[in-house]
């Protein structure tokens, strides 16, 4: 018997074990009981016809994932890192502001709220109805308090819910992605884990799923403690091809949108540099030869997205369980980021 089936779950892994379990009926409550506030922001969306997401790490991921489903509704959307925001501003006027925080009081929240002044149109995302932001703005609560785990998983679900609701308000059918989180789907993971047995590092990417792609590199560094990190698919075309190679892993979002084949022709280019590479497919198409495929039922925008990330966070949990001792315990960083 190894040395891996012997020794106890890590305590950090198991803590987020005990988010995960709970993060579709938490995901699912979120998107019932925010009908309201989220009527109002969608109302605020509709007048200023421009939203500004802002927020960091995961929260940021997830601006970055929702970014494309609202300017699909003609929304001019932008997300961009709350730290950007108070050392480059890009001028509120006119624009409907989402700030996102799963504690509500992260430094970076605490100083721009500070700073601010009177913005009329601000609204928050958080998972703690008595923290700073949820004080400061009127605010979408998700269920189930405060994430205690270290890395983002729970939080990003029911953040992606809040946003449902959001989207919903703004005229968007939420049956897929509901159907999504009432049916989750159990991927089998061993493989695209085996494919990745000998990488230094792994590369994320997508094109309208890139948000997605962006929340599982930064999981995976936080747990792993290896630099992986992610590259939108045209970016990653434009020189950073080079890398590519037997010990860099690439992790491609596919899904069942107008973006699907420009990710297919960069899996085959992928799979033609010799790296190791894992597809997370909704788009319905066949699968690419030489990639481990974890297929998922056809499907674009949130519903793809809350089909692929609990296997994403699963695949995220066990590289990391396979590469250090303790994952899932911090040894640079705290949940809630309290300094600059």
């Amino acid at each position: 018997m190894t040395m891996t089936a012997t020794r106890s779950r890590p305590v950090g892994l198991a803590a987020i074990d005990r988010e995960m379990a709970r993060q579709h009926a938490d995901a699912r409550a979120s998107f019932e009981h925010n009908t309201a506030m989220a009527a109002e922001v969608a109302a605020s969306i509709r007048k200023t016809g421009r939203l500004l997401l802002l927020g960091m790490g995961g929260s940021h991921a997830v601006g970055r994932a929702v970014e494309p489903l609202y300017r699909a509704h003609g929304i001019d959307a932008l997300a961009l890192p709350l730290s950007e925001q108070l050392g480059q501003p890009v001028p509120l006027d006119g624009k409907t502001v989402l700030v996102t925080s799963q504690s509500g009081e992260s430094a970076e929240v605490v100083r721009w709220f500070a700073e601010a002044g009177s913005v009329a149109e601000v609204f928050g995302l958080t998972l703690e109805g008595g923290s700073l932001l949820a004080r400061t703005a009127p605010c979408l609560v998700g269920a189930g308090g405060t994430e205690l785990a270290f890395a983002a998983t729970r939080s990003l679900t029911v953040t992606f819910a809040l946003h449902l609701a959001i989207l919903a308000a703004l005229g968007e059918d939420p049956s897929a992605a509901l159907g999504a989180l009432d049916h989750k789907q159990d991927n089998d993971i061993l493989q695209a884990l085996a494919a990745f047995a000998e990488v230094t590092t792994i590369v994320t990417s997508g094109r309208r799923l890139q948000g997605v792609a962006e929340a599982l590199a930064l999981g995976l560094t936080e747990l792993s403690r290896l630099p992986c990190f992610s590259l939108e698919g045209g970016q990653l075309r434009h020189g950073p091809m080079e890398m590519l190679g037997p010990k860099i892993g690439v992790i491609l979002f596919r899904g069942d949108d107008p973006t699907a084949e420009l990710v297919t022709a960069m899996a085959l280019s992928v799979v033609e540099a010799g790296a190791p590479l894992v597809i997370f497919d909704a788009s319905g198409q066949s699968p690419v030869a030489g990639a481990v495929t974890l297929s998922f039922k056809p499907a674009s925008g949130l519903a793809a997205i809350v089909a692929m990330l609990p296997v994403a966070q699963r695949l995220m949990i066990a590289f990391a369980d396979s590469r250090v001792d303790n994952a899932g315990t911090p040894v640079r960083s705290t949940k809630i980021t309290r300094s600059e």
